[in-house]
């Protein structure tokens, strides 16, 4: 594949890395705008683009893809409020967006269980739910991307849950989510159900980033030949991956 990077943090070398080690071809890096100044105009130049910016050029990044008619596979998280609306225009535009809050297999598995756990936990009302999840420093949104999908799948599968809350919480209705930050810090992200008696926990703990570049790669050959609005679970439904 030729692919385009946009945006060149840890995320898009770890990208780098791995794409030219599976033999690819990175035709162009745009990392600010004067990039998009001088080589924009090459996009079109590659087969796909894959997006780990920041949530204030995600969108206008997508929408170059758009224009250049360059399918393009989004890591960047923090932009969740323009997500109908771009997944609309995907649509009305015949174009290809694959988005992920997180492209590690790995994740993707741990989704499938918290939502089978939340079911099971639902009527057990003795036990308290929260989450907590921990990333680098640079990390800009909190909380993640991924501990909101955790999140709203234990809403949608509890009877007790309503919603979030970025903070621990004593309504009943009201998930709290704790975000820490540290130094080097891949990813890690825990849901407990704690009673007086006990505690049940589900962990995720990312080692490297090696593993969510796996996955954004998967993802990048995956969509070139379709169209439309895409989510890892289409990507490992499609390939009898996980119960997603």
């Amino acid at each position: 594949m030729k692919i385009a990077l946009l945006g060149y943090g840890k995320m898009g070398r770890e990208i780098e890395r791995l794409a030219l080690f599976q033999k690819h071809e990175i035709t162009l890096v745009i990392d600010s705008i004067e990039d998009w100044e001088k080589d924009g105009g090459r996009l079109a130049e590659a087969d796909v683009a894959i997006e780990f910016s920041q949530p204030d050029t995600v969108v206008d990044n997508i929408y170059h893809c758009f224009d250049a008619n360059v399918p393009v596979v989004v890591g960047t998280t923090g932009w969740f409020e323009e997500a109908e609306q771009l997944k609309k225009d995907t649509l009305e535009r015949n174009q290809s967006l694959f988005f992920s809050t997180n492209f590690s297999i790995g994740v993707n598995l741990f989704f499938d269980l918290n939502r089978h756990l939340a079911a099971i936990m639902s009527k057990w009302k003795d036990y308290e739910i929260s989450i907590e999840e921990t990333h680098h420093i640079h990390k800009q949104d909190a909380p993640s991307g991924t501990a909101i999908v955790l999140a709203n799948d234990i809403i949608r599968n509890s009877e007790r849950k309503e919603k979030w809350v970025r903070e621990p919480s004593e309504n009943p209705e009201e998930l709290g989510i704790l975000s820490f930050r540290t130094e080097n810090e891949p990813g890690t992200h825990k849901v407990r159900y704690d009673s007086e008696v006990d505690s049940i926990e589900i962990i995720h703990t990312a080692k490297n980033r090696r593993g969510f570049a796996t996955g954004a790669l998967m993802a990048a050959e995956w969509i070139l030949d379709r169209k439309g609005f895409f989510e890892m679970k289409d990507l490992l439904s499609s390939q009898n991956l996980t119960n997603l």
